[in-house]
């Protein structure tokens, strides 16, 4: 039998996310000092709201920058693999440092790379603008597109479905000495 998405996105312990073309639109711009991605400030907020949930938070992705090091460290990510060349591997070593099942992981990808990792865990997501072959793998798909806001969309299906998003939603508005 399989589980409805609110039922699959109620079991998530850990959301993984892609970087290029999940975080970001998939542009990548070279200038002084190296590669500079553009973030979503809605994302941003989503990735807070999801620490105040309880969520744990990873980013796995191919390439190396170190926007994606400060990106992951303003947000408190819990753990960021950069220079990933197999995700599902990354996935279960993931699992293994969290002490996590992988039917507990979602995992939020757009391209054919992110396959093996969508086919590893128990969420698999494709942002709206991902490849088809993504898109089909995928239990849910999101309304937004990578980099605009799809993390933010992710995020708060699973608070929801979790039955915690109207508390955190409450303790993120009312500010942040209540912790």
């Amino acid at each position: 039998m399989r589980l409805s998405i609110k039922k699959r996105a109620a079991r998530v312990e850990v959301v993984v996310f892609d970087v290029d073309g999940v975080l970001t639109r998939g542009d990548i711009v070279y200038g002084p000092g190296g590669e500079w991605k553009v973030f979503n400030v809605h994302d941003g907020h989503g990735f807070k709201l999801a620490v105040r949930g309880g969520l744990k938070l990873a980013l796995i992705t191919g390439r190396t920058s170190e926007s994606v090091v400060r990106r992951a460290r303003e947000l408190e990510v819990d753990v960021l693999m950069d220079g990933v060349k197999r995700k599902n591997l990354a996935i279960r070593e993931l699992c293994k440092k969290m002490s996590v099942k992988p039917e507990s992981v979602c995992f939020v990808g757009d391209d054919v790379v992110d396959l093996p990792a969508m086919a590893a865990v128990g969420f698999p997501v494709a942002v709206a603008n991902a490849v088809e072959e993504v898109r089909d793998q995928a239990a849910w798909i999101t309304t937004r597109r990578g980099g605009e806001g799809a993390a933010r969309e992710v995020i708060e299906l699973i608070l929801k479905s979790k039955g915690l998003w109207a508390n955190v939603l409450k303790r993120y508005v009312g500010g942040f000495d209540e912790e």
